[in-house]
């Protein structure tokens, strides 16, 4: 099968630092292929090479068989993009947008006009087709910057952190529509920080760190393969002091941060019975996760 997607090998650095470092990616049609990675990872320079916007220092990358940055302007009439931060113009109204955006691969205006109704009712914005944009909620802007990246009927969508400062009621909404489409055969590129949304949404992932790809593969399959199944959160401003002296006999693997214990565990049982003897301490027994995979890999702390 081929890709739809393709990098081998893409390097690039500025001022002197690697920000993507030899990485080899194969995206296939009507999947959704997310990358995740802290801040800096390499992530948006990535889709920016993989979009032809840059090039890279070394390596290839194709996008519908087509080179780019060589033949990026031809490979992007086939490709919608979901930007992080929502750039719709204040002086238009919701329809207008569409319009306007439209011509930019030149479309006709009747061949735009045509797909309007469609494109508001998938982004639940049919009510607001003549309101202007200020007076939209940040989650209605973030549906008409979906409906717009697919106003040219793209094969390809690049979504880069679609539902950032949505309230729950959007994201879903979003999540459903994306689902829709990768139904309907579209390939989804996705970036996230939201470790629930990547676990619903993709198909398969690849985390990225210092610009390098440290694992990949669909999000049950990196939960198996890079942790425990079982993890016992413990809080409470003795949970350290307790991790410490006790963690270590019921968990296979456990790590303390701030006023928490993460004890990562084959069988929570034993545990659990032993913390409702503690009534200094809360604790919570849940299925492992990706952000539990996501934290294992990249750590904890903070970056800027």
């Amino acid at each position: 099968m081929n890709a739809v997607i393709r990098a081998c090998g893409l390097q690039k650095s500025y001022a002197g630092q690697r920000v993507v470092d030899g990485l080899d990616l194969s995206i296939y049609k009507g999947e959704c292929f997310g990358l995740l990675g802290p801040n800096g990872a390499g992530k948006t320079t990535t889709l920016r090479m993989l979009l032809g916007l840059i090039a890279p220092d070394a390596g290839t990358a194709t996008l519908l068989d087509l080179p780019v940055p060589q033949a990026a302007r031809e490979a992007r009439i086939r490709v919608g993009v979901v930007p992080q931060m929502d750039n719709l113009d204040p002086d238009f109204s919701v329809a207008e947008n569409l319009l306007v955006y439209g011509r930019y691969f030149g479309m006709q205006d009747s061949e735009i006009e045509a797909r309007i109704p469609s494109l508001l009712e998938f982004a639940s914005l049919s009510h607001k087709r003549d309101a202007k944009v200020p007076t939209l909620s940040g989650g209605m802007k973030r549906r008409l910057t979906l409906a717009r990246a697919l106003v040219n009927d793209p094969d390809v969508i690049f979504l880069d952190e679609p539902t950032t400062g949505l309230d729950p009621q959007a994201r879903h909404l979003i999540w459903q529509r994306l689902h829709e489409l990768t139904r309907q055969g579209k390939t989804l590129l996705l970036t996230t920080h939201f470790m629930d949304e990547a676990e619903r949404l993709c198909h398969r992932l690849a985390v990225l760190d210092n610009g390098r790809l440290i694992a990949e593969g669909s999000p049950r399959a990196l939960i198996e393969t890079h942790i425990e199944p079982q993890v016992v959160e413990v809080y409470g401003e003795h949970a350290e002091a307790w991790a410490h002296e006790h963690a270590a006999g019921y968990a296979q693997r456990f790590e303390v941060s701030g006023e928490s214990a993460f004890c990562y565990v084959q069988d929570a049982q034993p545990l659990v019975a032993h913390l409702q003897t503690q009534s200094a301490l809360r604790y919570l027994h849940r299925p492992a996760n990706l952000e539990d995979v996501f934290l294992k890999l990249t750590g904890r702390e903070m970056r800027e």
